[in-house]
């Protein structure tokens, strides 16, 4: 899971609710994030900045671990992060972010099953991007030249595993939290005003 150091005026400026509130806000996500993940021993909390590892350490659970994400754009560090864990002996490794608070443990059930016979996991998100992505080898061509943060990022990931020849299975498409109305929304829904909209896996 890769996460931020949750200080005033770094995580969720584009909530336009003030610093404070908006890191109240992150560490809600965190904690929402986090949740589902209690059910799982492997976990790694991939932190950034690089001294930020006391203010991660609250969300360690037993037998977690953390480690820097390093420099880099999000495909630099997304690609060096499956590396190191290939690299260490791991055989299926799936990656999410901090800002998917709808996901379940049976989504990451899933992509780990999936991960079984598939090349790619993908788990889109409504924005573009996607909300978790697993592999089962190190494919650095998934993360080179992307243009992050922008609404290509899911569809270019899958044309480019079409054109690597990758075997893709989607998970459900969820909604990240990313401005003032996707947090109003979250913030409905956890009182169980709403339900984020889904649909169902289909595999590519």
């Amino acid at each position: 899971m890769f996460v931020k150091a949750p200080r005033p005026g770094s995580v969720k400026t584009r909530l336009g609710l003030g610093p404070e509130p908006e890191c109240g806000a992150y560490k809600r996500l965190v904690e929402a994030v986090l949740s589902p993940l209690r059910a799982f021993k492997e976990v790694e909390l991939r932190f950034t900045p690089a001294d930020a590892e006391r203010e991660v350490q609250p969300w360690l659970r037993e037998g977690w671990r953390a480690s820097v994400q390093g420099e880099g754009d999000l495909g630099e560090r997304l690609n060096r992060a499956f590396a190191d864990a290939f690299a260490s002996g791991a055989k299926r490794v799936a990656i999410i972010g901090s800002d998917c608070p709808y996901l379940r443990a049976e989504d990451i059930q899933s992509a780990w099953a999936e991960l079984e016979s598939c090349d790619v996991v993908l788990g889109p998100a409504e924005d573009g991007g996607y909300w978790l992505i697993g592999l089962r080898e190190n494919q650095p061509e998934l993360f080179a030249n992307m243009a992050w943060s922008s609404n290509q990022v899911f569809g270019e990931t899958v044309a480019r595993a079409k054109r690597l020849g990758l075997k893709t299975f989607l998970l459900r498409t969820l909604s990240d939290v990313d401005t003032r109305e996707d947090w109003e929304r979250f913030i409905a829904s956890a009182a169980g005003h709403d339900r984020p909209p889904h649909q169902a896996p289909t595999e590519d």
